[in-house]
Formats: structure tokens, C-alpha cells, sequence
């Protein structure tokens, strides 16, 4: 058996952040080396070394970094694993467009990856959207996505991740949506022409799902060139 992938956890004080402590624990791909979040209370948790986001530098040996933390946090871990030459997941929302450079540049240094969404169900939906967009000429695309009450952007990043595949098959989707109760995530992408209607439809039941779907990228990632990977391409 190969030795588990080192990871770091960046925003570990998060909801993602805890989801991946935890799920991590039971797998045996992968191990924590270093949690770090903005403040650190315990240096040491379940066996996992704490440490503060102004001690980034201090971390020990990585494979890979899951970083799910705020846009102006993201710029020392990205840095840091270039410098050491680990791969980088991200999660993190609300980058500009220095920090998308940022990205681009560094993926041709590190193996990177960069998404809205980790459902592995959504990676394949992106990818059947695509391939039905361009079998399907002259269709009208809609996508109908629903999320809980408190979410605030619409459309969501993931439905307008979706119009981006549904473009990259030569449709152009309109959107909707909706904001209602305790709703984790749910998205429709329907074709329709005269006579005819097809749906693809997924349904988050949980937040787990994102946080699997982070760890299988990270294990996935390891040991690739140098670029910039979808989560698709590691399926």
C-alpha cells in the first residue's frame, strides 16, 4: 500500500474545513499534517498540529494543500505551495481578477485545482451538459437551481458553472432561481425543442459530499504535472 497523501487543511476552522478534519480521519488514502485556521486555540487536536494562519510558513512537509478559506487568505497558501512544489485544491470564493492570474500562473508550477462545486455527481452533470449542448443544436437551455434561504448569490456558482459548460457545447443557457428553507443544492439543466424535453437533474442531500469530493481531488492530484485540472479530469 502506498504511503497516504500528506495533506494541509487551510481554513480549518470552517464548516468545510471541519467536514474534511473529520471524513479525513476515517480514510486511510490520506493524513493530516497541519490545521491551520486564523486562530488557534489547542496546539494539538485529534492528533493534528494547529496553527495559525500568521504561521503558515511553519507547517511541515505537505503533498497537498485543500484550502477552503476567504479570498484574502488565499493568496499565502497558493504562494506556499508553489514555493514548495505541492499541489493545491481550492474551494475558496470571491477572488478577483489578480488572484485568477495568480492561478493560472501558478498552474504552470504546481498541479492545481480550482472549483465551485466538489460533488463528484456535479463534475459528471458538467460533463453531460456539455456533450448533450452540442448534440443538441438549436435547443433552448434553462437551468433551475434552488438553495436554502440564507444563500445570498444567484445564480448560484455552480449553475453558472454548468451555462459555462452548456456554452462550451454551443447552447446559451437562461437561469432561474430559487431560495427556500433549509435546501442544501438542487440543479436542473433542461434541453427543449418542439415535442421533446430532456432534464438532468442533481440533487446535494448533504454538505459531506463536497468535502469527499475535495479529498478524492486531492488524492487524485498528487504526483500530476504541473496545470490547471477540473475536477472531471480526475474522475
Amino acid at each position: 500500500m502506498n504511503d497516504p497523501v500528506r495533506l494541509l487543511i487551510h481554513g480549518a476552522s470552517g464548516r468545510m474545513g471541519q467536514s474534511l478534519l473529520r471524513l479525513c480521519a476515517e480514510r486511510e488514502d490520506c493524513r493530516v499534517v497541519a490545521a491551520v485556521a486564523r486562530k488557534v486555540g489547542q496546539r494539538v487536536i485529534d492528533g493534528v498540529p494547529q496553527f495559525a494562519a500568521s504561521e503558515l510558513s511553519a507547517v511541515p512537509a505537505f503533498d497537498v494543500a485543500i484550502d477552503f478559506s476567504l479570498a484574502e487568505a488565499f493568496d499565502p497558501v497558493l504562494a506556499l505551495c508553489v514555493e514548495r512544489g505541492a499541489a493545491l485544491v481550492s474551494g475558496t470564493t470571491g477572488l478577483d481578477e489578480a488572484q485568477r492570474a495568480a492561478i493560472d500562473a501558478a498552474g504552470s508550477r504546481i498541479p492545481l485545482l480550482w472549483a465551485a462545486n466538489f460533488s463528484l455527481g456535479v463534475a459528471v452533470l458538467n460533463d453531460l451538459v456539455e456533450r448533450a449542448a452540442a448534440a443538441l443544436q438549436g435547443w433552448d437551455c434553462d437551468i433551475v437551481e434552488a438553495h436554502h434561504a440564507q444563500k445570498k448569490d444567484a445564480p448560484s456558482g455552480t449553475a453558472l458553472a454548468l451555462g459555462a459548460s452548456a456554452a462550451q457545447g454551443g447552447a446559451h443557457a437562461r437561469y432561474a432561481s430559487l431560495r427556500a428553507g433549509d435546501i442544501v443544492g438542487e440543479h436542473t439543466v433542461q434541453f427543449t425543442t418542439a415535442g421533446e424535453r430532456i432534464e438532468l437533474v442533481h440533487r446535494a442531500g448533504n454538505r459531506d459530499i463536497f468535502a469527499r469530493g475535495a479529498l478524492h481531488a486531492a488524492a487524485n492530484l498528487v504526483g500530476r504535472k504541473p496545470g490547471l485540472y477540473r475536477l472531471r479530469d480526475l474522475l
